[in-house]
């Protein structure tokens, strides 16, 4: 065979594979109704069967790195920064971090303002994901045209007052906020030591007013899920199939009582039989948790250093766990109010008991904690230390090191920080919600992908059902990639169904 035609039959072969590849390859990119960017891409067999899918996250931060050299008291405003739909965990988190960098205690007041605050965000975060980020795939329906799968979808079929009802309740939650923490997107009331205003008597009554309105809201929505969601029987054998399902560890922040604290406590995780298989406090999360890389994902994966990384394996012998409403409530007693406790119990009997491994389940979980955090908020707004002028206690204590944990929307959040003796900034490291849950969505998306992927038919709906599998999660993308440099070392192997490398390609 002469050159050219040998070049002429190289040519012929390529263009060949890369036929192949494209009908043995489907790819989701991107990815909708997230926090961030991201793509899937699932690989089939001779059958048309799916081999394997990746959940990829192609964005970067660099927030861990350019923190070095700032003022620690910049942190909770930087921090809040990476992410603009929920600022106000990274920020809280940050100024926890400076309570511990500075060894001191807030007074009891600050606690409570902070605390009320905090709840008043998860009730409007919970709020927009179950009505604008999820609700569109059981409202309207996962095989909805994907036109309607948005908020207008949803207004169009729970009807313009509900609508209203949400937008409006969102906005005002969003204007408390605002009214002690500066501004909503980028809060600044956090301090070390405490917090930067009090709430006058005088605003008391509409504080009142708008608890009130929340936990009424709360628990409308709950009737809004059980009305449309479980009383569906498809959307319910969906939730508890085996495709969106995975028996793993548990993490969430606990009170003395083992009850959910978004706020603050101590870090509880039970393994899959439910059974507690570790405490600790915040400041020894290094101790408990480490962290997995994989070349074609910039989001580092997280397990628990005791049980050991074992790959994306389900079980007791595998280390991964997962953060979020879900795990919240698996790793917790009860509720530690008692409109979210009966609410809880009837999740509990109606999915068979506890744990629940049921990934889609997040959705109901998530609709409790909005109770729970709306009746928190009532508790707060008539204890009478809300309206106390002892705020903060001014830092003497020369800086070290601080680390701060609550619990984001999306998970358990934690900041650590590390600085000279001027309190600037010498390492930062954050463990975010996401990246904690990461290990478990990807295993979340393949799984859907496999079990629902058949003999290569595919459609525009049953994808949206497979991007339902890391929704669930509400995961923020752009808070979990924060690594650096830009330029993260990536190898990109391209390979047939028989697992033979067709190309390679480097960054």
């Amino acid at each position: 065979m002469d050159k050219a035609v040998q070049e002429k039959w190289n040519e012929a072969q390529q263009k060949a594979n890369a036929q192949y590849m494209k009908t043995r390859r489907i790819t989701i990119d991107p990815i909708t109704r997230l926090e961030g960017h991201g793509k899937i891409d699932i690989f089939l067999d001779d059958k048309g069967d799916v081999s394997k899918a990746y959940y990829q996250i192609p964005e970067l931060r660099g927030f861990e790195i350019f923190s070095i050299g700032r003022p620690a008291e910049d942190m909770p405003q930087i921090t809040s920064r990476i992410c603009g739909v929920c600022p106000t965990a990274h920020h809280m988190a940050g100024t926890k971090a400076l309570d511990d960098l500075y060894s001191v205690d807030p007074p009891i007041p600050a606690k409570k303002i902070r605390e009320l605050i905090y709840n008043t965000f998860m009730l409007e975060d919970h709020a927009l994901h179950v009505y604008i980020l999820s609700g569109p795939d059981f409202i309207v329906g996962p095989d909805a045209p994907k036109e309607k799968r948005n908020v207008i979808g949803v207004i169009e079929k729970v009807g313009v007052d509900v609508g209203k009802r949400v937008i409006t309740t969102r906005r005002r939650l969003r204007e408390f906020i605002s009214y002690i923490g500066g501004k909503v997107i980028h809060p600044v009331f956090g301090l070390p030591g405490g917090i930067s205003k009090a709430i006058s008597p005088d605003e008391l009554p509409k504080l009142k007013e708008l608890a009130k309105d929340g936990l009424d809201f709360a628990l409308f929505t709950l009737q809004v899920f059980k009305d449309i969601v479980l009383k569906n029987d498809n959307y319910v054998k969906l939730i508890t199939s085996d495709a969106f399902t995975h028996k793993t560890y548990y993490m969430g922040l606990v009170d003395e009582k083992n009850r959910p604290n978004f706020y603050d406590g101590i870090i509880r995780v039970v393994d899959p039989d439910g059974k507690e298989f570790v405490k600790f406090r915040p400041q020894e999360y290094m101790e408990q948790i480490a962290e997995h890389v994989e070349p074609w994902s910039y989001v580092k994966f997280c397990y628990l250093k005791k049980v050991g990384w074992k790959g994306f394996e389900e079980g007791a012998g595998s280390g991964i766990y997962s953060v979020a409403p879900l795990a919240r409530l698996n790793v917790a007693d009860g509720m530690s109010t008692p409109q979210a406790q009966k609410a809880y119990d009837e999740f509990y009997k109606t999915l068979g008991g506890k744990p629940v491994h049921h990934t889609l389940a997040n959705h109901w979980a998530r609709v409790i904690e909005m109770i729970n955090a709306a009746e928190r908020m009532v508790e707060l707004v008539n204890d009478p230390d809300i309206t106390s002028k002892n705020i903060r206690v001014i830092p003497t204590a020369t800086p070290k090191i601080g680390i701060g944990v609550v619990e984001a929307p999306r998970g358990t959040l934690y900041h650590h920080y590390e600085t000279d003796e001027k309190g600037l900034i010498t390492k930062a490291n954050l463990i975010v919600a996401t990246q904690n849950n990461s290990a478990r969505i990807a295993m979340s998306v393949e799984k859907a992908a496999k079990g629902l992927i058949k003999n290569g038919k595919v459609s525009e709906g049953l994808l949206n059902m497979i991007e339902m599998a890391f929704r669930a999660y509400d995961p923020c993308n752009a808070c979990a990639t924060h690594s650096f440099p830009g330029q993260m070392p990536l190898t990109l192997h391209i390979r047939d169904s028989r697992g033979n490398v067709l190309e390679e390609i480097s960054r």
